[in-house]
């Protein structure tokens, strides 16, 4: 993607988050009735509308990308430029009216994630990057903190339910002891503040690639490092995420392996 098309496809991914905050604000507001899945998990009008507005931007700035959205599927093909939707990440907290959900909106090209959009409307800040261009909040340019021991370190877990009956669960514990603090912000807001030097480790075993491609850009292009569990890179198949400072990434996943006795 060269880079007029990424300048384009960036202001057309904000564009498409900013008419889903619309969406989003109207429905806060007014309120939704709550339907399930077949998976358990809940859907409102605000998530399916949200992702029918973002859908009509992005098709019209970048007719040649595929979109991948959480409630409309797949359209169009895979191995190119493949946009990752998820209108209303966070719908539980919606529902319950705390407001830590977002719009979630990243870029692929081939494998690799060139593009993210963060916007939580109703906490009320909005995230962007760009693959070589750096990481924004609502404008102003933002980066990791320097935290380089485990000891100094802030660290911030979200859904961990598959982490309890892991062999890591144990190894967790002690990181937890020897880290300065620990708090469970969960969503998008800790990858915020990972990303704006707030917090330094941030631990999650059950995500969906919707919930965290764009974030992905986000916090490496604030010079942080974001891997699954194991220390893999990202795919659409990703489930676990470790996220962190350059220093305190690599700290917690040794400790992570060698505790949970993966590693000599």
């Amino acid at each position: 993607m060269n880079s007029e098309m990424a300048v384009s496809a960036l202001t057309a991914a904000r564009e498409a988050a900013a008419a889903a905050a619309d969406v989003i604000r109207h429905y806060w507001h007014r309120g939704v009735e709550v339907e399930l899945k077949p998976d358990a998990t809940p859907v409102t009008v605000a998530d399916r509308e949200a992702e029918r507005v973002i859908r009509q931007i992005l098709q019209a700035a970048l007719p040649q990308a595929a979109i991948y959205g959480e409630e409309f599927g797949l359209e169009g093909e895979r191995g190119g430029l493949l946009w990752l939707v998820d209108p209303l990440d966070g719908t539980k907290s919606f529902v319950r009216r705390t407001p830590f959900f977002s719009t979630q909106i990243a870029l692929m090209d081939g494998n690799e994630l060139v593009l993210g959009v963060s916007s939580a409307p109703i906490y009320g800040e909005t995230m962007w990057a760009t693959a070589g261009g750096g990481a924004w909040l609502d404008g102003e340019r933002v980066r990791v903190a320097e935290t380089n021991a485990i000891s100094e370190a802030s660290i911030s877990t979200g859904n961990v339910k598959t982490l309890t009956a892991d062999a890591r669960w144990d190894a967790l514990g002690v990181l937890i002891r020897d880290s300065n603090r620990i708090r469970g912000y969960g969503d998008f807001c800790h990858y915020h503040l990972l990303a704006r030097g707030s917090l330094d480790l941030v631990i999650e075993s059950d995500v969906n690639i919707l919930d965290i491609a764009a974030l992905a850009v986000i916090v490496r292009e604030a010079g942080g490092v974001f891997t699954d569990l194991e220390g893999a890179a990202l795919t659409l198949d990703t489930r676990s995420v470790l996220a962190g400072t350059p220093a305190i990434h690599p700290q917690a996943l040794q400790r992570l392996r060698r505790d949970a006795g993966t590693v000599p």
